[in-house]
């Protein structure tokens, strides 16, 4: 039997756009589906954020990248020089985006008392839009890019606390707050060309090797964050998914999990997703629009 952290991805790269195939039902459709199958799991992706300038991997205006393995950052200290160098500049805009419609229509209708409920939400971001908006019924698989983590005692301090170190570390450096869309990842990570000299901090408590306290590609999600996603899909009658291409097994496995226990599956994404087929209802909108949109259909203020 598989691990219950199965790793989030082998990829070595992230998969390029490829245009929605599968179209199925209306914004109707979805709103008849949840309010006779409710209460309602949400799932989100990266395509939730791109309203607030957060780009994604593999949305229609996106660029092709090779994220940083797990492996490459623990074991290489270039590598890690590399990456607090561009999260250095990433974090300027990142640690600056507000939340949009759609982080705040789930929000207000975890609140909401009439109509359908919802269960709770799961995310695969790491931008803390969703808890900025007021989410609490959240599971953040991948983590929290505000936070960073010691790997040599545990420590987890604030991710804005770092910002102002490195500064103090590299002062001949000014991080760009106009980072362009192909230049800012969702992680936080922006594309810097000189990186060599830069100076990392260590734990400011025992002076280790910090990390951001992230899931990289190639590390597994905890298996309690793993186990209380699936309470949450589990207490509901009906998945909707939201701004994922699913593309990683991480989000993927709860898609396929909610229609093998008789589900019905909702997709609202820009692009293919890997359940499209599965989908009860597939949509092509944008995330905020179709969360609004429902948000309308219900009643939430």
């Amino acid at each position: 039997m598989a691990d219950a952290r199965t790793l989030v991805t082998t990829h070595r790269a992230t998969r390029a756009f490829e245009p929605t195939t599968v179209l199925r039902g209306t914004l109707d459709d979805a709103a008849e589906l949840i309010a006779r199958h409710s209460p309602v799991a949400v799932l989100t992706g990266a395509g939730i954020s791109t309203d607030s300038g957060v780009p994604d991997y593999r949305g229609p205006g996106s660029q092709r990248a090779t994220p940083m393995l797990y492996s490459e950052f623990v074991h290489d200290e270039d590598n890690r020089r590399r990456y607090w160098a561009r999260s250095y500049e990433g974090w300027a805009r990142m640690g600056h985006a507000d939340p949009n419609v759609g982080h705040r229509v789930l929000a207000r209708w975890e609140q909401h008392d009439a109509g359908p409920r919802l269960a709770g939400l799961v995310t695969q971001n790491v931008d803390g839009l969703h808890e900025t908006a007021g989410s609490r019924r959240l599971v953040t698989l991948h983590g929290r890019i505000a936070d960073v983590v010691c790997l040599d005692c545990g420590d987890v301090s604030p991710r804005a606390e770092l910002q102002q170190r490195l500064a103090r570390l590299n002062p001949g450096v000014r991080p760009r707050a106009d980072a362009g869309h192909a230049e800012l990842r969702p992680d936080g990570d922006a594309v810097v060309d000189a990186w060599a000299g830069f100076r990392v901090a260590g734990c400011r408590r025992c002076g280790g090797t910090l990390k951001p306290d992230v899931v990289y590609f190639g590390e597994p999600v905890p298996v309690e964050r793993v186990r209380r996603a699936y309470e949450i899909v589990d207490a509901a009658g009906v998945l909707l998914v939201a701004g994922s291409s699913l593309t990683v097994m991480s989000g993927l496995r709860f898609a396929r999990h909610a229609v093998r226990r008789g589900r019905p599956l909702i997709i609202v994404n820009h692009g293919a997703t890997r359940a499209d087929e599965l989908a009860a209802v597939r949509l092509d909108l944008n995330t905020s629009v179709a969360l609004k949109g429902l948000s309308e259909r219900f009643g939430i203020a």
